[in-house]
């Protein structure tokens, strides 16, 4: 296993953890279609939450939100789009895409949750 999928993993266990004790339910982590993936899918109250986790160690290259590229948010999109069709039980509920951004070193990890953060 490549050290970015041990950064990866290690992120979005926190980016749960975290999420778990501000109130969210986890449904599944890691879903992947041909559009893309999905890091983290969660429930707050009636809201089905798509949530994207990104993790940098330092700025060197941009941080963790300027790499979330309008690109890469269509992936998102069409990725949520294929679960909730994939899954009659999502088709009940609203949807909302959080970003979790992770910086610093992982002993010391500065972590910032923005709900809502683009729209379908």
């Amino acid at each position: 296993m490549s050290i970015q999928s041990e950064y990866g993993k290690w992120a979005e266990k926190l980016a749960h953890d975290y999420l778990c004790k501000q109130g969210l339910h986890f449904v599944t982590q890691n879903y992947r279609c041909q559009m893309g993936e999905i890091d983290l899918i969660m429930l707050e109250q009636n809201i089905l939450v798509f949530i994207e986790v990104r993790y940098r160690k330092n700025k060197r290259y941009g941080g963790s939100l300027e790499s979330i590229s309008l690109r890469k948010q269509q992936h998102i999109l069409d990725t949520a789009t294929r679960y909730i069709q994939a899954h009659q039980w999502a088709q009940q509920h609203s949807c909302r895409f959080d970003v979790v951004l992770i910086e610093g070193f992982m002993n010391k990890p500065e972590l910032r949750w923005i709900s809502n953060a683009f729209d379908a």
